[in-house]
């Protein structure tokens, strides 16, 4: 049973600038660069026909390219801090494709995504990393020159049931219309 979500990917460049700013954090398992992604539909742990039939359905977006803007590091769990990300702003193209994407996902009977949509890309996940800790490293790193990258498709990667991290693998791409 592939385990899917739907995503942007991080271009090589841009990976290699926030991948400068790992280490320094008790607690953290750090991601490969090349696993940086912006997620823009978590699916799950799907059988195939239904993986076929979301394959099938996702040329069907229809988004203009637009511009992904990364600025900053933040991280999510408040007082049990658990993952340290890089925040992408939330552009009205983004949300929007975001929100066709949860469309269609629910149109083929999944369940609503049940957290907020609030775009980042992860760095880190923490386990057993104090709050302190993660704002010492915030105020060190946090800062870094904004970022930003012309999205022009997105994909549909696997991964295997972990607890995150990758390998991501890309199953699909589909383009943005000029």
């Amino acid at each position: 049973m592939p385990r899917l979500f739907t995503g942007l990917e991080i271009p090589a460049e841009i990976g290699h600038t926030l991948s400068n700013l790992r280490g320094g954090l008790p607690g953290a398992r750090w991601i490969d660069p090349e696993n940086y992604h912006v997620t823009l539909r978590f699916i799950g742990d799907i059988d195939g026909l239904a993986a076929n039939e979301i394959a099938s359905l996702l040329p069907r977006v229809n988004r203009k390219p637009f511009d992904v803007q990364l600025q900053g590091l933040s991280s999510f769990g408040g007082k049990k801090p658990r993952a340290v990300v890089a925040s992408v702003v939330p552009s009205r193209p983004l949300i929007e494709l975001q929100a066709d994407l949860e469309r269609l996902m629910q149109r083929i009977g999944l369940d609503p995504e049940g957290r907020k949509f609030v775009p980042h890309v992860t760095l880190a996940r923490l386990r057993d990393a104090s709050d302190r800790d993660v704002a010492d490293y915030l105020s060190i790193r946090g800062y870094f020159p904004t970022k930003v990258f012309k999205a022009s498709r997105f994909v549909l990667f696997s991964s295997r049931a972990s607890t995150g991290g990758g390998p991501y693998v890309v199953e699909d791409s589909y383009a943005l219309g000029a």
